[in-house]
Protein backbone atom coordinates (compact mmCIF):
# COMPACT_ATOMS: atom_id res chain seq x y z
CA UNK A 1 0.00 0.00 0.00
CA UNK A 2 2.59 2.51 0.80
CA UNK A 3 4.15 1.81 -2.47
CA UNK A 4 1.72 3.30 -4.31
CA UNK A 5 1.86 6.40 -2.22
CA UNK A 6 5.34 7.22 -2.63
CA UNK A 7 4.88 6.84 -5.91
CA UNK A 8 1.93 9.00 -6.60
CA UNK A 9 3.78 11.86 -4.37
CA UNK A 10 7.04 11.28 -6.49
CA UNK A 11 4.58 12.06 -9.52
CA UNK A 12 2.64 14.55 -7.76
CA UNK A 13 6.31 16.06 -6.72
CA UNK A 14 7.53 16.32 -10.55
CA UNK A 15 3.94 17.34 -11.64
CA UNK A 16 4.60 20.91 -9.02
CA UNK A 17 8.40 20.86 -10.38
CA UNK A 18 7.16 21.29 -13.54
CA UNK A 19 4.25 24.05 -12.72
CA UNK A 20 6.99 26.19 -10.97
CA UNK A 21 9.80 25.77 -13.25
CA UNK A 22 7.90 26.81 -16.69
CA UNK A 23 7.92 30.06 -18.08
CA UNK A 24 4.48 30.98 -16.99
CA UNK A 25 3.79 28.77 -13.86
CA UNK A 26 4.35 30.35 -10.36
CA UNK A 27 5.76 29.10 -6.89
CA UNK A 28 1.90 29.40 -5.34
CA UNK A 29 0.66 26.70 -8.81
CA UNK A 30 3.06 24.40 -7.69
CA UNK A 31 2.51 25.03 -3.97
CA UNK A 32 -1.51 24.53 -5.25
CA UNK A 33 -1.03 21.34 -7.28
CA UNK A 34 0.86 19.68 -4.46
CA UNK A 35 -1.24 19.96 -1.76
CA UNK A 36 -4.76 18.99 -3.94
CA UNK A 37 -3.25 16.51 -6.23
CA UNK A 38 -1.38 15.06 -3.64
CA UNK A 39 -1.34 15.71 0.00
CA UNK A 40 -5.03 16.06 0.32
CA UNK A 41 -6.06 12.85 -1.60
CA UNK A 42 -3.41 10.43 -0.32
CA UNK A 43 -4.55 11.79 3.40
CA UNK A 44 -8.09 10.80 2.86
CA UNK A 45 -6.94 7.37 0.87
CA UNK A 46 -4.67 5.88 3.52
CA UNK A 47 -7.18 7.17 6.38
CA UNK A 48 -9.66 5.10 4.57
CA UNK A 49 -7.62 2.25 3.62
CA UNK A 50 -6.44 2.16 7.26
CA UNK A 51 -9.85 1.79 9.10
CA UNK A 52 -10.44 -2.14 9.10
CA UNK A 53 -6.95 -2.02 10.74
CA UNK A 54 -7.88 0.21 13.13
CA UNK A 55 -11.22 -1.43 13.95
CA UNK A 56 -9.13 -5.02 13.86
CA UNK A 57 -7.10 -3.05 16.87
CA UNK A 58 -10.14 -1.81 18.56
CA UNK A 59 -11.78 -5.11 18.73
CA UNK A 60 -8.69 -7.00 19.67
CA UNK A 61 -8.71 -4.18 22.46
CA UNK A 62 -11.96 -4.90 23.52
CA UNK A 63 -11.43 -8.75 23.40
CA UNK A 64 -8.01 -8.09 25.80
CA UNK A 65 -10.43 -6.09 28.27
CA UNK A 66 -13.09 -8.64 28.39
CA UNK A 67 -10.75 -11.67 28.89
CA UNK A 68 -8.91 -9.70 32.13
CA UNK A 69 -10.87 -10.49 34.97
CA UNK A 70 -10.87 -7.87 37.45
CA UNK A 71 -10.99 -9.28 41.20
CA UNK A 72 -14.16 -7.97 42.76
CA UNK A 73 -14.61 -4.97 44.84
CA UNK A 74 -15.48 -5.16 48.50
CA UNK A 75 -15.55 -1.64 49.18
CA UNK A 76 -18.08 -0.72 51.72
CA UNK A 77 -21.20 0.69 50.35
CA UNK A 78 -21.86 4.89 50.84
CA UNK A 79 -25.08 4.49 51.47
CA UNK A 80 -26.55 5.06 55.11
CA UNK A 81 -28.65 1.80 54.44
CA UNK A 82 -28.18 -1.50 55.91
CA UNK A 83 -27.87 -3.98 53.15
CA UNK A 84 -30.73 -6.45 52.55
CA UNK A 85 -34.10 -7.27 51.29
CA UNK A 86 -37.49 -5.36 52.09
CA UNK A 87 -37.66 -7.29 55.61
CA UNK A 88 -33.78 -5.96 56.43
CA UNK A 89 -35.25 -2.29 56.00
CA UNK A 90 -38.41 -2.51 57.01
CA UNK A 91 -37.63 -3.64 60.98
CA UNK A 92 -34.92 -0.71 60.88
CA UNK A 93 -37.43 2.22 59.08
CA UNK A 94 -39.87 3.78 61.00
CA UNK A 95 -42.71 3.64 58.32
CA UNK A 96 -44.31 0.53 57.81
CA UNK A 97 -43.64 -1.42 54.43
CA UNK A 98 -46.97 -0.89 52.35
CA UNK A 99 -48.83 -3.60 51.26
CA UNK A 100 -51.78 -4.17 49.85
CA UNK A 101 -55.55 -4.60 51.62
CA UNK A 102 -57.27 -7.53 52.17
Amino acid sequence: MYLVVIAWMYVVLMMSVAEATHPSGTLLGALMTFVLYGVGPLALVVYLMGAPSRRKAIKAREAAEATTLQPPSFEPDAGSHAAGGPKAVATEASVAPVRKEP
